[in-house]
């Protein structure tokens, strides 16, 4: 039998989710299941039950955007991480942010001026861009039917702290294409490190966002979905990292002492 779209609001309540929240979705279609209307469907419960908050998807380019393919166009460019972003960018009221390679799109509260301003930072996850600003806002975090691993927020913990090797020391030569026809420059750093992607290791802190009530589990349709606290995670992430620079450089579980509090 197919999910409804009442089906999943009921999922998303059951989770302790509100409808002023913000909310920042990582996703799965095929994970989810069948669902009657499809990803439109999940589109529209989602959109539905977070009608008095703020609704965010990842909306990035950065498997496309590169030195030779190097104009990123809001209006045109197609996500690279899956159905739901590449649909939910082309509803109405949606705003997407200018970022070349890590852009998101919203709707709801404050949508147009949570968005607004990132062509003016050169790095992935900046502070006072889009995933910083989750941390202001209290947002929570969604892995529907995706592991921790996907968790772009601790790329962007990982820059605020500094931490080495994380970021190319040069520029690509990016460029946004703005709404307007206007072409503007934007050198951009990348995600860098020289044993190559360590957000493969992003999930070893599952157990320690569960053991502490940052994360936890529901489902939305069949899909096993993280519902995760962005403050206090990026909190733990950054007093971890106080504790070992190099925290997902491998796969060395974290030790339950340095988050228990005991």
């Amino acid at each position: 039998m197919a999910y409804t779209r009442e089906d999943i609001k009921r999922q998303l309540k059951g989770m302790g989710l509100r409808a002023d929240n913000t909310v920042l979705v990582h996703s799965s279609m095929k994970s989810i299941g069948e669902v009657d209307g499809r990803a439109d469907a999940v589109l529209d419960a989602f959109i539905e039950y977070f009608s008095d908050g703020l609704l965010v998807f990842p909306t990035h380019t950065w498997r496309q955007i590169n030195d030779e393919y190097n104009v990123f166009n809001p209006t045109t460019e197609p996500a690279c991480v899956g159905i739901l972003p590449n649909l939910f960018m082309k509803r109405p009221g949606v705003a997407r942010s200018w970022h070349p390679t890590h852009s998101v799109a919203a709707i709801g509260r404050g949508a147009e001026e949570y968005v607004k301003g990132e062509e003016q930072w050169d790095t992935p996850c900046s502070r006072g861009g889009c995933y910083g600003r989750l941390y202001d806002l209290g947002a929570k975090i969604l892995f529907v039917g995706c592991s921790l691993k996907t968790n772009t927020t601790i790329h962007g913990v990982e820059e605020w702290n500094g931490i080495p090797n994380r970021l190319t020391e040069t520029h690509q030569l990016l460029k946004i294409r703005t709404p307007d026809g206007r072409l503007i420059d934007r050198p951009s750093r990348r995600h860098y490190h020289p044993s190559g992607d360590i957000s493969q290791s992003h999930d070893k802190i599952e157990e320690a966002l569960l053991k502490t009530g940052i994360a936890w589990v529901g489902r939305i349709g069949d899909a096993k979905t993280y519902v995760c606290d962005a403050r206090p995670m990026v909190d733990l992430v950054s007093s971890l990292l106080k504790r070992n620079r190099d925290l997902f450089v491998d796969r060395t579980p974290v030790s339950e002492d340095w988050y228990s509090g005991e």
